[in-house]
């Protein structure tokens, strides 16, 4: 059972720090270099949505993370049947893993926004038409409410899991 947990614990924090790391990177470096570059900005991020494995590694890291971390409680909480999972260990890492998936699934709504925004700008032919600039701008508001939601419980959900062994109720 050791080798098994370090395995788990290995890959839950590893896989971890890859997606949050690159979800951090993406909202406060590259999005906003995306936004200040115009055109230009706007077709990198194109190509690393759409193109690039980068939307299926985010997601894949995120599986894995979810995967792992549900084997490592399940393991903690003796098959979720333990008092533990009612003491504050349980609790913070409960609460922890309900921002991941709600992380997760925003993240997986990431692409998809992105893919339906490049689709959009590839019918512009020259300068977008009123229609084709509010629907433009509907998907820019769906991408930063979808992203900032991202990163809001993927910093919660970290910050949880790194005290929750420490929290007392």
């Amino acid at each position: 059972m050791t080798y098994w947990m370090i395995f788990l614990r290995l890959a839950h924090i590893f896989t971890g720090v890859f997606w949050v790391g690159a979800a951090l990177a993406m909202y406060f470096f590259i999005n906003p270099a995306v936004r200040a570059t115009a055109e230009a900005g706007q077709k990198f991020m194109g190509h690393i949505l759409t193109q690039s494995r980068f939307s299926a590694a985010m997601i894949g890291a995120g599986l894995t993370t979810a995967i792992a971390g549900t084997l490592l409680y399940w393991i903690d909480s003796d098959g979720f049947t333990s008092a533990w999972m009612m003491a504050g260990p349980g609790i913070g890492f409960a609460i922890g893993a309900t921002f991941a998936v709600i992380g997760l699934v925003a993240g997986y709504m990431i692409p998809r926004t992105g893919a339906a925004m490049g689709k959009l700008a590839a019918q512009f032919k020259g300068p977008p038409t009123p229609e084709q600039q509010a629907q433009m701008g509907a998907l820019s508001s769906r991408m930063a409410m979808i992203s900032t939601v991202n990163i809001i419980c993927l910093i919660a959900a970290t910050v949880l899991m790194a005290v929750a062994r420490y929290l007392r109720f």
